[in-house]
């Protein structure tokens, strides 16, 4: 039997092997050997500069679009006036009910509100019919997203987790000492730089100089997952966790070889005495490396700052505060676990034009005497807030997922019915 070969294929196989030669060569000069000594080519800020360009262009040619179509839409309104109707009382009711809903508590489940289309359709799915340029430059913008970036960002992202999850299972292998230490740290900064490229996240880190120490607390607002990425790719923490499945699990295992994160079993974490005991044990010894703890309990997006839980507070150590501010203008970082999975939620953001944020380091705070770990917790949040330019809320982030306490209906009662008495009072009053 004869066989025979087609050149094609050949040259096919040919050039499929020299793109991802010239693919891998690329990711390992520009991304992968970069992040492993902590430099930059300031490719990512150039990149960002180009995109407000792009995006201010974008702004103003929807403004003249919408100027065009309130002048097209006012003369044809003029021309019909058009006779009421009982189903137009809707819209203004459906207006009412927004209007009561959106209270300063609900508003910080949701995503961060633009002031001007950033190119994506998850902000704004009218924008791209404006005009054909327009709609041409979305449709670009797609096909770079997903067609060069996303595959681009994922291929990164399996290589950090990957590189963490190998390293970090081999420096566990070694005794405990100065060299595993330092080797952990390293991997660590390392794996925690690539994944940040693989978001092509933008960082500017304020006042470095106020970095947490080891043994002390760092304590931040908690806007995404992706927080603890930020932070890390500037500096190693012990993480603080509930024990997953899967490829969590394996993740956490392979860390805790290598460095000594604090994981806790399903039936530990409402154990709060527990919880202290082993946060206490971690803090009291200075060679360990700060705890990264987000006291808020779930995401909020980014507009402010809703209540710290006491527990961290509680245990006595130097507290070193962080404020996150993202820039939602090229992706909005907020993971409303509500609506989107872990999977869709990553997605979204490799999708997305860059991730763009301000780290501030505040100075380390302390317990004031006679101050209790609730006031504690507040006055860290309140400095939190104000360096972040964020609104400071006292309400629980609890609230995502639980209704209201009674304790708060409670206390709105009590309130209400103490207005209600001193009305009478003045009644009265005045009919004397």
């Amino acid at each position: 039997m004869e066989l025979f070969f087609n050149p094609f294929d050949n040259l096919l196989c040919i050039l499929l092997g020299i793109s991802f030669t010239v693919w891998f060569t690329l990711l390992l000069v520009f991304i992968i050997v970069p992040a492993i000594f902590g430099v930059s080519f300031g490719i990512r800020r150039l990149y960002m500069k180009t995109l407000l360009k792009v995006f201010e262009w974008a702004t103003l040619r929807i403004e003249r679009g919408a100027k065009e179509k309130n002048h097209h839409f006012s003369c044809i309104y003029l021309d019909s006036a058009p006779e009421f109707e009982m189903s137009d009382i809707f819209y203004f009711a459906r207006r009412g009910v927004e209007s009561i809903m959106d209270d300063e508590v609900t508003k910080r489940f949701s995503a961060e509100e633009l002031e001007s289309w950033n190119l994506l359709t998850r902000s704004n799915y009218n924008f791209h019919y404006i005009s054909l340029r327009l709609t041409v430059l979305w449709g670009l913008g797609l096909l770079i997203r997903y067609g060069f970036l996303l595959p681009l960002r994922v291929t990164l992202a399996f290589t950090g987790v990957g590189l963490l999850v190998f390293l970090t299972s081999v420096i566990g292998l070694l005794p405990n000492g100065r060299m595993k230490n330092f080797l952990s740290e390293k991997v660590h900064l390392m794996c925690y730089r690539i994944c940040v490229r693989a978001l092509t996240a933008i960082i500017t880190y304020h006042d470095s100089e106020n970095k947490p120490k080891n043994g002390g607390l760092c304590v931040a607002n908690h806007t995404s997952p992706i927080d603890v990425i930020i932070l890390a790719s500037d500096g190693c923490y012990a993480m603080v966790g509930q024990i997953h499945g899967g490829l969590m699990g394996v993740i956490q295992k392979s860390m805790v070889k290598a460095c000594p994160h604090i994981w806790f079993e399903r039936s530990e974490v409402k154990d709060r005495h527990l919880v202290a005991k082993r946060l206490s044990d971690h803090v009291e010894d200075k060679s360990k490396l700060p705890i990264l703890i987000f006291p808020e309990g779930t995401c909020i997006n980014n507009t402010s700052v809703m209540m710290f839980k006491k527990g961290s507070f509680e245990i006595g150590a130097t507290v070193y505060p962080v404020a996150i501010k993202y820039d939602p203008r090229f992706g909005d970082a907020f993971w409303n676990s509500s609506k989107f999975g872990m999977v869709n939620y990553l997605l979204r953001m490799m999708s997305s034009w860059a991730i763009v944020c301000s780290v501030w380091y505040l100075p380390p705070m302390s317990r004031e005497e006679g101050e209790d770990a609730v006031q504690f917790a507040n006055r860290v949040k309140a400095a939190i807030a104000r360096q972040g330019g964020l609104v400071d809320l006292l309400w629980d982030g609890g609230l995502k997922r639980a209704k209201v306490k009674d304790t708060f209906k409670e206390e709105q009662q009590k309130l209400y019915s103490k207005m209600l008495t001193g009305g009478v009072k003045r009644l009265n009053v005045d009919k004397n």
